[in-house]
């Protein structure tokens, strides 16, 4: 498995979250997992890593790299590709706003020397997985350099697309330097827009396509959300499937949680008042019968227009009219920033915000909130949702990607009912769906229903772990 970060060595977003967990998940179902992702600068040696030099050529010049491998449980290891000059940087792909210049090159580094690696060990593996545009490149190689090889050739390749917003796109000159004949500036592999598209490369090439969410994948066949890439994908789209990410159910159990004041079940829920009091103390709202009885609606999120922060500031006056507190955790675009702190100045003990990032208040912020709001332009998968699902706090979504794929509307869905979906992106559909929830509130016997039959959700890794199989014995099967 080819990723540009995992947890727990290098984040940056969520593909971390699932390059760290899916390969734990393949390994508890009986797998032999390699993972292959840059050594970063903050990912330190442990005692057993063992240290293998080699020099990788990648067109006319030849990159020394070091192989340095850590067993990390059963039939789980992870491969670090260690280059300074690469790798050991003060960020993954660049700083502040700035990409580094030389991102096409770092990520073709990884892609080339994970299957160099692979091809070395002597026995091919039974699939090779390539995540994002920074492994582009994995499928592509596969297809040209190592075609004839006789380890390699005609091992599968699956590439799987967190975000399709990202699509590495760099200049044509760089193809003689990767070692990559002209030929592959055609529309047909990675030609796009006259540029070269890494993305592109891991969809032409690969045998499977895979993305996050089923609603994701029939999402990004039209110009709506294909980001330009509609046609190329209508071309594979007998072989993209859309599977949801899972969760990592232990660091978000609100039985065992350690960000909790105390723990909670469904059938026990007294400690999600604690954490709901302990919340709005945090935030600097109150704590009195009228704070704790109104309905409180939690935000975890980066604050930009594709995260739906828009129409929450079309829609600012009719939702604080309504009967409800607010706790917002992010960051990002200084204007939205800059509009929830006003907000909180103006509605003051209704309204609690912390620009930035803290895991123990996205903790509390799911285990406190009575409701979750997720009101996105579009999403490939999101996780936020399965959290709050897992703490019985009801999620509030905009019908798209995978919050279309999780929650099931209280209205529509009677007693399989989880929380609240609108479809038109307008604040008035937002507000109409915010409405509807607190009305739900209102009734204490069919909220306590809707809470224990979110509690009840299934997102685990082992049940997505079990899709992939599925989709690594298909592309076995295939010949692309």
């Amino acid at each position: 498995m080819v990723v540009p970060e995992a947890r727990p060595f290098a984040k940056t977003g969520g593909l971390a979250d699932v390059s760290g967990a899916l390969p734990q998940a393949l390994a508890r179902l009986g797998h032999r997992v390699t993972l292959v992702m840059p050594r970063y600068r903050g990912i330190e040696p442990a005692p057993d890593d063992t240290r293998t030099p080699f020099d990788l050529a990648i067109g006319p010049q030849h990159q020394p790299i070091e192989f340095v491998e850590r067993r990390i449980g059963k039939g789980l290891r992870a491969i670090f590709v260690d280059a300074p000059s690469l790798f050991d940087r003060p960020g993954l792909y660049g700083v502040g706003n700035e990409d580094f210049a030389d991102n096409w090159y770092r990520f073709a580094v990884l892609s080339l020397a994970a299957l160099e690696r692979a091809r070395s060990e002597g026995k091919a593996p039974s699939a090779i997985h390539a995540h994002d545009w920074q492994a582009g490149l994995v499928p592509v190689y596969l297809q040209t350099r190592f075609a004839a090889d006789p380890v390699l050739a005609g091992v599968p390749s699956i590439f799987t697309i967190h975000n399709l917003a990202f699509q590495g796109l760099f200049a044509p000159s760089i193809l003689p330097l990767l070692g990559l004949g002209w030929e592959l500036m055609h529309v047909d592999a990675l030609e796009f827009w006259g540029k070269v598209s890494y993305l592109k490369g891991g969809i032409n090439f690969s045998r499977k396509i895979t993305t996050v969410s089923p609603t994701y994948a029939r999402e990004i066949l039209t110009p709506e959300l294909g980001f330009g890439f509609d046609g190329v994908l209508a071309r594979r789209a007998a072989d993209l499937v859309g599977i949801l990410n899972g969760i990592d159910t232990d660091a978000w159990n609100p039985e065992t949680d350690p960000y909790l004041p105390e723990p909670f079940s469904a059938s026990r829920m007294d400690g999600k008042r604690t954490a709901k009091r302990e919340l709005l103390e945090t935030l600097g709202l109150g704590v009195d019968n009228a704070s704790m009885t109104r309905p409180l609606i939690g935000l975890v999120s980066r604050l930009t227009d594709q995260k739906g922060f828009d129409l929450i500031e079309s829609a600012a006056e009719r939702l604080m009219a309504l009967d409800a507190s607010w706790a917002m955790l992010g960051s990002g675009e200084p204007r939205y920033e800059r509009f929830w702190t006003a907000l909180a100045a103006l509605h003051r003990g209704r309204v609690g915000v912390k620009i930035g990032f803290d895991e123990r208040l996205a903790h509390l912020t799911g285990g406190g909130s009575d409701l979750f709001l997720m009101p996105s332009r579009f999403e490939p998968c999101g996780l936020n949702q399965m959290y709050s699902l897992r703490y019985g706090t009801l999620p509030i979504v905009r019908a798209t990607g995978g919050l279309d794929d999780t929650v099931l509307d209280a209205d529509e869905g009677g007693a399989k009912g989880t929380g609240f979906k609108f479809r038109d992106y307008s604040p008035d559909a937002l507000v109409e769906a915010v409405a509807r929830a607190l009305a739900a509130y209102r009734e204490p016997r069919r909220w306590r229903a809707l809470q224990r039959t979110a509690m009840r959700q299934d997102h685990s890794w082992d049940v997505s772990a079990r899709e992939y199989v599925k989709v690594y014995r298909e592309a076995g099967r295939k010949r692309h």
